[in-house]
């Protein structure tokens, strides 16, 4: 066969034998295949994602350009990685956040490391590409404007609140509201309130994902928050040692109680990396998978202890950005990926019928 045989229906052909490993369905069928051209013996095609930050994109172009360069005549091979973050189809009515996918992080305790957690996966999420909002419900003890190297808001733009934004992430926190140090005692109805204002006054704009950081427990931010916006899923966070466990469990009952999906489950701090290589299991070992498997639910990974860590939240620079190759930062970045995931799979489930759509 010629070059000038090649058929656009041969490379169709050819990539409806690639699956998409997560979606179980092939990428033609997926709609997931555009703007095919045949220049000769050159083809050139773009691949459209569920999320850019997909942890298996590379297995996807490899089999796509293994299977077209199997074609007969076909010299070269381009791929364009592009994607299309699908929406979980959930209807967040008037309020301001259009935000196609809502995560809420949670613990059951405070101090295990819930908001390292949700602001190292906001901007894991935003490096790959992803439109990304992070919103600390943590009325009581908002660190995420550290964390995030922020002091202030923007000035107000025709009566909405403006998201300050660091790293690729529009960040909104009480703390930009109240004098650093002021204690915040309010009863359920002011934190409701609150709740409200910021997922309604301030102008997120169009979003792949809206992370939620909450508060530690199982109170009133929790339930104002449901309430207030249906909620794509959660995930827990939680330490190795059982008391943590217990306390972490707490939290996904709470998420069951108020029919908020539960995505799956992280451990953190779960072991010292010493200079020999040793692993020292400080607080024990197991306690995050045993929690997962109890819940019949994803265990999405363990995350080490670092000093980068601790000084990356200190100094407002995620350790995702100060060392990017670092254990804890890998660690991080797979599980923001899987979370990611693991979110396209249930928004196609929830809407079955549909097919990526992309925009012009």
């Amino acid at each position: 066969m010629t070059a000038n045989n090649i058929t656009t229906e041969m490379v169709l052909g050819a990539l409806s034998k690639v699956q998409e490993p997560e979606l179980h369905k092939d990428l033609v069928t997926l709609n997931m295949i555009r703007d095919v051209t045949i220049n000769g013996s050159e083809i050139k095609f773009t691949i459209v994602l569920t999320t850019p930050a997909c942890p298996l994109k590379a297995k996807i172009e490899k089999e796509s350009r293994d299977a077209v360069m199997a074609i007969e005549g076909v010299k070269s091979v381009e791929i364009v990685m592009d994607s299309n973050v699908p929406s979980d189809g959930k209807n967040r009515g008037n309020l301001s956040v259009q935000a196609k996918n809502v995560l809420a992080i949670a613990s059951g305790k405070g101090g295990v490391g819930k908001s390292t957690v949700s602001v190292n996966i906001a901007v894991s999420l935003a490096k790959a590409g992803a439109n990304v909002g992070l919103l600390d419900a943590d009325i009581y003890g908002p660190n995420i404007p550290t964390m995030m190297g922020l002091e202030k808001l923007p000035a107000f733009e025709e009566n909405k609140i403006i998201p300050a934004e660091a790293y690729g992430v529009k960040v909104m926190s009480i703390g930009f509201l109240v004098k650093p140090g002021q204690p915040l005692i309010w009863r359920g109805p002011m934190l409701h309130s609150a709740i409200r204002q910021f997922l309604s006054d301030v102008a997120w704009g169009e979003l792949d994902y809206l992370v939620i950081d909450l508060p530690p427990g199982t109170g009133d931010a929790q339930l104002s928050l449901a309430q207030s916006i249906p909620i794509s899923g959660g995930l827990i966070v939680t330490m190795p040692q059982a008391v943590s466990m217990e306390d972490a469990s707490r939290g996904l009952y709470m998420f069951k109680q108020l029919d908020i999906p539960i995505l799956g489950v992280v451990e953190n701090m779960s072991f010292l990396e010493m200079p020999d290589g040793e692993k020292m299991e400080i607080f024990g070992n197991g306690g995050g998978e045993t929690l997962a498997l109890e819940a019949n639910t994803t265990f999405f990974g363990k995350i080490p202890l670092s000093s980068d860590v601790r000084a990356g939240g200190d100094n407002g620079v995620p350790i995702v950005i100060s060392h990017p190759d670092s254990n804890a930062a890998i660690a991080l970045k797979n599980i923001s990926e899987l979370l990611a995931a693991k979110l396209s799979v249930a928004a196609l489930d929830s809407n079955p019928g549909i097919q990526i759509e992309i925009v012009e």
